[in-house]
C-alpha cells in the first residue's frame, strides 16, 4: 500500500524525534524539532532529472522562508537502490555548486541501505545515516557554523554515535528504525 505524503512525512519526523534526537544521533535536531523549523517535503516523481529540479525548487522556498530554518526531502518512489541514490547525491552537490548555492546549502546523506564506504553493510555504524526513505538533508550553512560555534568540537560526535550504537545492537537499532514506520 502507498503511504501518503502526508504518513511519510510523519514518519520521518517520528525518525528524527525517536531516533536521531533520542539517541543524539545529531545533537543541533531537538532544537529545531522543538521550534517546528524543519520541514518536510515529499518527492514522488521517479525521475532524477524532476528529483534534482525539485531540489532547486526547495531551495528557492527555503531562501524565502527564513523562518524555516531546514528541509528533510524524502523520495519515498525513487532510489531504492543506494548506488543510485548516491549517483544522484553527487548530481545533487554538482549543482548546488552551478547553482551559485556552495557556501550557502550543503546536503547530508539518509538512506535505508546507507553504507559508509568504508564499513561492510551489516556495520552498526551506518545507522547513523539510516532513515525510513531515501533524503537528502539541506542544511543552511550559516546555522550550521553557528551551531558548531555554539556546540564546540563536532570532531567526536561520530565516535560517540558509533560507540552509542554499537552497544544498543545492531537488532535494537534497526527495530527502532522500523518503528518509525508503523
Amino acid at each position: 500500500m502507498q503511504e501518503t505524503d502526508n504518513k511519510i512525512a510523519e514518519q520521518t519526523l517520528a525518525w528524527v524525534r525517536s531516533f536521531i534526537v533520542e539517541h543524539n544521533i545529531c545533537p543541533f535536531a531537538s532544537r529545531e524539532l522543538e521550534r517546528s523549523s524543519i520541514r518536510v517535503g515529499v518527492v514522488r516523481s521517479k525521475k532524477m532529472e524532476v528529483a534534482l529540479e525539485e531540489l532547486v525548487a526547495e531551495i528557492e522556498w527555503l531562501n524565502e522562508h527564513p523562518e524555516t530554518e531546514t528541509t528533510l526531502l524524502v523520495f519515498p518512489t525513487l532510489f531504492k537502490s543506494f548506488d543510485h541514490y548516491l549517483d544522484y547525491v553527487e548530481l545533487a552537490e554538482s549543482l548546488l555548486a552551478e547553482q551559485g548555492y556552495e557556501g550557502t546549502y550543503q546536503l547530508a546523506t539518509f538512506h535505508p541501505d546507507y553504507c559508509f564506504a568504508d564499513a561492510g553493510p551489516d556495520d552498526v555504524a551506518n545507522y547513523t545515516n539510516r532513515s525510513p526513505y531515501a533524503m537528502v538533508h539541506l542544511l543552511r550553512e550559516a546555522s550550521v557554523e553557528k551551531a558548531i560555534a555554539f556546540y564546540g568540537d563536532t570532531s567526536l560526535i561520530p565516535e560517540r554515535n558509533i560507540t552509542h550504537l554499537n552497544a544498543l545492537g545492531d537488532a535494537t537499532v534497526e527495530e527502532q528504525l522500523q518503528r518509525c514506520l508503523r
